[in-house]
C-alpha cells in the first residue's frame, strides 16, 4: 500500500502545482471514514481506495481525480456525505465522487437488468466527465487484482465477465492499453483458467528454447536502423495469454502458427524516421502478407497511431513491429491521459469529444430499454475495425463487418433514416455489401425514404440498429393504434353503445394502464380482448353470452393515401401478416385473427391451425380479398412435389415456373431416395388462379411425379 508521502510526492513529481494540503486531507479523511472496515482478503479497507489513487498517478491524473479516488468509496460505505465531501474538497470532487458512487450502487445488483442501467448510467457520467471513468477503471483493476480473494465462484465469474465485456473494451476506446491489457489478462485468468495456464506453460516452453532470443533480436534492429541513419530504441515482449488465444480463436489457427507472439517495439523521433524505420526494416526482411497497418496516416477512433509490420526477421522468427515516435506511444500507452496538460491548465475532461461516446449517447436515447442498449453496445464494442472515407475524403471509423448503412447512421442520423442507396469506389452495390478498410462509400438519400426493418437484420453498430427499431417500434404501434380504436369500436356497437374516450378513461386504472391510447394499442395488439373494455365500462354486460358464431365486421370504403389494403375489412396502415401455416392467396376465402403481439393474422377458411382459436370467437374477423383488378401484388403460394432424380429435372421444373411468370422463392429438399426427390417449393404468384395454372403445367411435365398445394 502506497503512504501518505509517497502519494503526495508521486502526484507533485509530475504536477508542481498539485494542492498537497488537499492530497493529505484526503489521505487521512478516507483512513478516518473507513476505520476498521475490512475487504474479503482481510486487508484494512482503506488499502482499496489508496491503491486505487496510485494506480491513477502512474497515468499522471489531475489533483481532483486523485482525491477523488481516494474518497470514491466514502459515500457508499461509511456516513459521509456528499455536501461534507463539497465541503472539504470542492464541488469538482464532490461530483466525481457522486458519479462513481451511484455506479458502485447499481454495481452491487447481478440482475442483468441491474447491469444494463449501470452501463447506462456510466455512459452518462463518463460524457460529462471523462474522469468518472478514468477512476471506475482504477477501481475496477484494483478489484481484479484481488479478486481471487472472493469466496462465491458465481460473483468472481459475473465481475470477470463485466470487466470482459464492458470494462475492458472501454479501456481500449480511451487508449488505455495497459489497462486494457491487465484487465483482459485477469479476467481471462477466471473465466477460462486451464486455458491460460496452457498458453503460459507453451510461452514458457519457448522461452526456454529460445534464452535470449529476444535480446538477440533487439540487438540485430538496432543495428540494421542505426547502419541506414535512424536512432531508435527498440523494445520487445511476448504478447499477453488473453490477445493470443483471442487470435488464435479469430483467426483460427493454431498457437505455432501465429506470427506475433513476440511483439517489438521502435521508438524514432518524428513521423519521418518511423517511416524510414519502415522502410530499412522492408528492405532487409520479407514482409508477412496481410500484416501491414498505417495507424499514423488513418489513426484509431481512440487516438492511436503507429505502424504495424509482420516480418521474417532475424534468424528466420515470425515478428510484429511496431513503429512510432515517442509523442505516439505516450498516448498509445496512457491513451486519454496523456492529453492532460499542467502548464496551460487545460484538463480534456468533457467527454463528448469523443465520437464513439457521442455515438453511445444517440444509441441510449433510441434504444427501447438498457438491455437492448446493452447488447447492441456489447457486439459493437468487441469488433475490429474497417476504416472508410466520404466522398470529401472525411474518415469514418466503423466495427469490421459493417454496411453502407451504418455508415450512413455514421455521417448522420438523417443520412441514415433517408438511405435508399450506395456507390462503393464508384460503384453501387446493395446496401448490405461488407465494407472493406479504404472503401470510399458515397450515400444517395430521398426524403420519401424512411427506415426499412430489413435493415436490422444486417447493420453492426449500435446507432443505426437503435434508429431502425425505434421507427419500427413507432409504426407498429400507429398500426396497433388503428386497429384498436377499429376493434373497440366495433365491440362498443355490437352492445348498443357509442365509443367515448371519457368512458375508456374511467377504466384505465383497471387494466393499469396510463393513457387512453395505451389501452387502445393492447386491445390493437390482442393483449386485452375488447369486449373486456366495454364490460368494464358497463359491468351489466358480464352476463350477455359471447356471440356463438364469427363476428361480423362491416366492411370499410378504402380511402388511405397510400396504394389499397389487400384485404377488405382491414382498415388502413393496419398490422397484418399472412399465416405460414396455410400461405393464403388472393381467390382463397380467408379469416383473420387478432393475434396476440403481432395484430391480424390472415388463414384460408379451411386451414387446421383455426381449430385451436374455436373457443375465442370473438377474436375472428370476417374480411375477403380487395376485388381492385388494379391489384398486381405477388404472394406466396407454397407446393410439394415428386421429382425424378434424374439429369434435367429442376432445369425442367423451374422452366415450366418460369414460363408461366411464376418466381421461386425457396426450395427444400424433404426427402431423396434413389429416385425421386420430395421437395417444398415456395412460388411468388398473383392470386389462387395462377397458382392452379403452375401446379397444372408442372403435373403435365415428365419429370415432376406428382405435385400438391401444401397446406401446412
Amino acid at each position: 500500500m502506497m503512504r501518505q508521502f509517497e502519494l503526495v510526492e508521486q502526484v507533485k513529481s509530475y504536477d508542481p502545482t498539485a494542492d498537497e494540503d488537499a492530497l493529505n486531507r484526503a489521505y487521512v479523511y478516507t483512513m478516518k471514514q473507513h476505520g476498521a472496515q475490512r475487504r474479503a482478503s482481510g486487508d484494512p479497507y482503506f488499502s482499496h481506495p489508496i491503491e486505487v489513487a496510485g494506480i491513477l498517478t502512474r497515468y499522471k491524473l489531475d489533483t481532483a481525480s486523485i482525491i477523488s479516488a481516494l474518497l470514491h468509496d466514502t459515500i457508499e460505505d461509511t456516513d459521509a456525505t456528499q455536501a461534507e465531501i463539497e465541503k472539504m474538497f470542492g464541488p469538482d470532487v464532490a461530483r466525481l465522487v457522486d458519479g462513481v458512487t451511484k455506479l458502485s450502487r447499481i454495481e452491487l445488483q447481478s440482475d442483468r437488468s441491474k447491469q444494463a442501467e449501470n452501463f447506462r448510467k456510466l455512459v452518462l457520467a463518463m460524457s460529462e466527465d471523462i474522469r468518472v471513468l478514468l477512476i471506475k477503471l482504477a477501481d475496477r483493476l484494483h478489484n481484479m487484482r484481488t479478486l481471487k480473494y472472493i469466496a462465491s465462484d458465481e460473483k468472481r465469474r459475473r465481475i470477470a465477465l463485466e470487466t470482459m465485456e464492458i470494462y475492458a473494451p472501454l479501456a481500449e476506446r480511451i487508449g488505455m492499453s495497459e489497462i486494457k491489457n491487465e484487465l483482459e489478462d485477469l479476467a481471462f485468468a477466471e473465466l477460462h483458467p486451464e486455458v491460460r495456464d496452457s498458453i503460459v506453460a507453451r510461452l514458457n516452453f519457448l522461452r526456454e528454447q529460445g534464452t535470449h532470443l529476444i535480446e538477440r533480436i533487439i540487438g540485430e534492429l538496432e543495428r540494421r536502423l542505426k547502419e541506414s541513419g535512424v536512432e531508435a530504441e527498440v523494445t520487445g515482449r511476448e504478447k499477453m495469454p488473453y490477445s493470443i488465444w483471442r487470435k488464435m480463436q479469430t483467426k483460427n489457427v493454431a498457437f505455432e502458427q501465429l506470427s506475433d507472439i513476440m511483439a517489438f517495439r521502435v521508438i524514432v523521433k518524428d513521423v519521418n524516421d518511423c517511416y524510414h524505420a519502415l522502410g530499412v526494416i522492408h528492405s532487409r526482411y520479407p514482409m508477412v502478407p496481410g500484416r501491414f497497418k498505417d495507424y499514423i496516416s488513418t489513426p484509431k477512433p481512440n487516438g492511436y497511431r503507429s505502424l504495424h509490420t509482420g516480418v521474417l526477421g532475424p534468424e528466420s522468427h515470425r515478428i510484429e513491429i511496431q513503429i512510432r515516435s515517442q509523442e505516439m506511444h505516450d498516448v498509445a500507452e496512457l491513451g486519454v491521459a496523456a492529453h492532460w496538460t499542467y502548464k496551460t491548465g487545460h484538463h480534456p475532461a468533457d467527454g463528448t469529444q469523443y465520437r464513439w461516446l457521442r455515438e453511445l449517447l444517440d444509441a441510449m436515447e433510441h434504444a427501447a430499454s438498457p438491455e437492448e442498449f446493452l447488447e447492441h453496445t456489447k457486439l459493437e464494442m468487441f469488433q475490429d475495425q474497417v476504416f472508410c472515407f466520404t466522398p470529401k475524403g472525411d474518415l469514418i471509423a466503423l466495427p469490421r463487418g459493417a454496411c453502407p448503412v451504418d455508415f450512413a447512421y455514421a455521417v448522420h442520423s438523417k443520412v441514415g433514416d433517408t438511405c435508399v442507396g450506395a456507390k462503393i469506389n464508384g460503384r453501387i452495390m446493395p446496401l448490405r455489401t461488407p465494407l472493406n478498410n479504404g472503401d470510399q462509400v458515397e450515400i444517395v438519400t430521398s426524403k420519401a425514404q424512411s427506415p426499412n426493418p430489413t435493415w436490422e437484420r444486417f447493420v453492426v453498430t449500435a446507432k443505426a440498429r437503435a434508429r431502425i427499431r425505434r421507427f419500427v417500434r413507432t409504426q407498429q404501434r400507429n398500426q396497433y393504434l388503428d386497429l384498436g380504436r377499429a376493434m373497440l369500436g366495433r365491440a362498443f356497437k355490437q352492445e348498443g353503445y357509442e365509443m367515448t374516450e371519457k368512458a375508456i378513461e374511467g377504466v384505465l386504472k383497471i387494466f393499469k394502464e396510463d393513457s387512453v391510447e395505451d389501452l387502445t394499442v393492447l386491445v390493437g395488439q390482442g393483449t386485452i380482448p375488447a369486449r373486456d373494455v366495454v364490460v368494464a365500462i358497463y359491468p351489466e354486460l358480464k352476463t350477455t353470452a359471447k356471440p356463438d358464431n364469427v363476428v361480423s365486421l362491416r366492411r370499410r370504403t378504402q380511402k388511405s393515401r397510400g396504394p389499397a389494403m389487400p384485404i377488405r375489412g382491414l382498415i388502413p396502415g393496419m398490422a397484418m401478416h399472412f399465416a405460414a401455416c396455410c400461405h393464403p392467396l388472393p381467390g382463397d376465402r380467408i379469416v383473420g385473427i387478432v393475434t396476440t403481439g403481432k395484430g391480424v393474422t390472415i388463414h384460408t377458411i379451411d386451414c387446421e391451425m383455426l381449430e385451436q382459436y374455436a373457443e375465442t370467437p370473438e377474436r375472428w374477423l370476417d374480411i375477403a380479398w380487395n376485388e381492385d383488378p388494379k391489384q398486381d401484388e405477388a404472394h406466396v403460394g407454397r407446393i410439394n412435389l415428386v421429382v425424378q432424380n434424374e439429369p434435367g429435372s429442376l432445369g425442367s421444373l423451374s422452366t415450366v415456373i418460369a414460363k408461366n411468370l411464376g418466381n421461386i422463392t425457396n426450395l427444400k429438399i424433404t426427402n431423396r431416395s434413389a429416385d425421386f426427390f420430395e421437395m417444398l417449393l415456395d412460388i411468388e404468384v398473383r392470386d389462387v388462379k395462377h397458382l392452379t395454372n403452375i401446379i397444372a403445367a408442372l403435373r403435365a411435365t415428365p419429370a415432376i411425379n406428382s405435385v400438391e398445394r401444401a397446406r401446412k
